[in-house]
């Protein structure tokens, strides 16, 4: 048995890609409705009091996947991809691995790209619900905006698995693996807060699914888009040489 094969058994027989699936889906599920009946469900639930909505429009149903996904979904990407990446999380695994595998990169590199494509296609599924219902429930979105909207997201998504990565070569558990990347991922936002660096920033991206349907223009996120793919190709490599280079 192949590794790449053991990586994708692995994921199948834990059942991480349904946890994946089912949280990207559920927010393209919900997303479209909840911006549809948004001023319904505060009518009925709102205690009385009166609130007047806006029209929906077909952007706010994808605004409203978006916000979920890069949140929720987000932490449990990272919690799934922490679990694949955080080889040393059980000493006995890890030695197993290092006196019998001649590179580590044999075995980071099967479960980098087994648990990205996991990662990336709920992400895909959502994207899909969230379009198929916003096009139901309130009007059509543009199908080509949407999907370079999908690409910048994936290419996020991928930056954040290498970043896992990179924080698995250096903690002990997959708990302080998550939690260092959380921090790491919530603190990009917070350096776009000094002038003209937002826009090179990864975190520049979390938000293009939803701009590009509301008309931003794609080369708004052409700078960051390079940066992060410079970006995750560095936090991989480092990755693997840290990990390699890591005593037992």
């Amino acid at each position: 048995m192949t590794l790449w094969r053991l990586e994708w058994l692995r994921l199948v027989r834990t059942r991480r890609w349904i946890v994946l699936t089912f949280a990207y889906l559920f927010f393209g599920l919900l997303g479209p409705v909840s911006a549809r009946y948004m001023g319904e469900i505060v009518k009925r639930f709102g205690g009385g009091v009166t609130v007047s909505f806006p029209d929906p429009t077909p952007a706010d149903g994808i605004t409203q996947f978006v916000g979920n996904a890069s949140q929720i979904g987000l932490l449990v990407a990272v919690v799934v991809a922490a679990g694949a990446l955080s080889l040393d999380a059980t000493p006995e695994i890890g030695t197993f691995f290092r006196t019998r595998v001649p590179s580590l990169a044999r075995i980071l590199l099967p479960r980098f790209a087994v648990t990205s494509a996991a990662v990336i296609g709920a992400f895909a599924l959502g994207t899909l619900a969230a379009w198929y219902e916003t096009v139901v429930l309130i009007g059509n979105v543009p199908a080509g905006r949407l999907f370079v909207g999908w690409i910048l997201g994936a290419i996020y998504l991928l930056f954040v698995v290498c970043v896992v990565a990179l924080v698995a070569a250096r903690t002990s558990s997959v708990l302080s693996t998550v939690l260092a990347t959380v921090v790491i991922l919530l603190g990009l936002p917070i350096v776009g807060i000094v002038p003209d660096v937002a826009e090179w920033l990864p975190s520049h991206l979390v938000g293009a699914l939803d701009g590009l349907v509301r008309g931003v223009n794609y080369t708004d996120y052409l700078r960051a888009a390079v940066v992060t793919v410079s970006a995750g190709i560095a936090a991989l490599w480092a990755a693997i040489r840290m990990t390699s280079r890591r005593e037992l």
